[in-house]
């Protein structure tokens, strides 16, 4: 059963969707099937990203990303696809990263729950 998220949480993340490109699960995969280079940056908390995550993510957790983003990622025309657990932090990342000069910047819907559920490769 997905997380019921409280109402303003969820009025900031539709609004913050508003801005941001999304994706699906599907559509990375067929991204890295192409060849295609990007980096995929998991936001989640560490706890979360060290309990599973996607293979070849980097973890920069929503609580850092602002403050270290720039010094791990120093080109904001860098190719990037964020997830989080669902689609919901990482819209939000999105639309703060966004606001900070990144440019190439994809929120993927459905997050680490989709991913997990259509059984794709996963790695600790």
């Amino acid at each position: 059963m997905a997380k019921q998220h409280a109402p303003g949480f969820l009025k900031i993340v539709t609004d913050a969707k508003t801005r941001v490109k999304e994706c699906t699960i599907d559509d990375v995969r067929a991204r890295q099937a192409a060849g295609e280079t990007f980096i995929l940056v998991d936001v989640r908390e560490e706890s979360e990203f060290a309990a599973g995550h996607v293979p070849g993510a980097v973890h920069l957790g929503k609580g850092v990303i602002e403050r270290d983003i720039e010094s791990k990622i120093p080109d904001p025309a860098t190719p990037l696809v964020l997830y989080c657990g669902g689609g919901f932090r990482s819209a939000l990342v999105a639309d703060t990263i966004q606001k900070m000069g990144y440019t190439n910047v994809i929120s993927m819907d459905g997050g680490w729950r989709a991913w997990t559920e259509k059984g794709l490769p996963t790695e600790k």
